[in-house]
């Protein structure tokens, strides 16, 4: 498959780092930047000074949460490729459970339960809706030939007479 083409190993796990403290870095400082915004005190110069120390306080922590993350799943995923020989989405609904097992890890063994839980949900439904996009788009690119089956059978026009 196409999607698994991906870097090797090694490399994988730091760019998939990086990815995601880029993603929860600027996703956290939209987030942050309306939160800091409506919990500043009135006033335009007040609201902006607000959000963008909101912004400059919190969005590194939420990138840096993003980065622990990302590093673990794909750390996870690739000792899994080796360990089976294979990408396949398994390997990626498995690390996500196994990564948020880990992660809840000092909260006890039921939350560790739960979290592998929502991980390996969590990315059985992604995985299954990347699927689910490659057949629906390889379907969709098909060109039917208009012979499709013995060319000889096909009826013949004589000119309707």
């Amino acid at each position: 498959m196409e999607e698994y083409a991906r870097e090797p190993c090694p490399w994988r796990i730091i760019d998939d780092c990086g990815g995601a403290f880029t993603m929860g870095a600027i996703g956290g400082g939209v987030f942050q930047s309306i939160k800091g915004f409506r919990n500043a005190p009135v006033g335009l110069r007040y609201r902006l000074k607000g959000s963008a120390n909101a912004i400059r306080i919190r969005a590194p922590q939420i990138g840096g949460s993003f980065a622990v993350w990302g590093g673990l799943f794909s750390t996870i995923d690739c000792g899994l490729v080796r360990l089976r020989g294979k990408e396949d989405p398994w390997n990626s609904i498995t690390s996500g459970a196994m990564t948020g097992a880990v992660l809840a890890a000092r909260s006890g063994p039921l939350a560790m339960v739960g979290s592998a839980m929502m991980g390996g949900i969590l990315l059985a439904l992604i995985e299954g809706f990347g699927i689910l996009l490659t057949r629906y788009t390889a379907q969709q690119f098909q060109n039917p030939s208009p012979f499709v089956g013995d060319p000889s059978q096909l009826p013949v026009k004589d000119g309707g007479q």
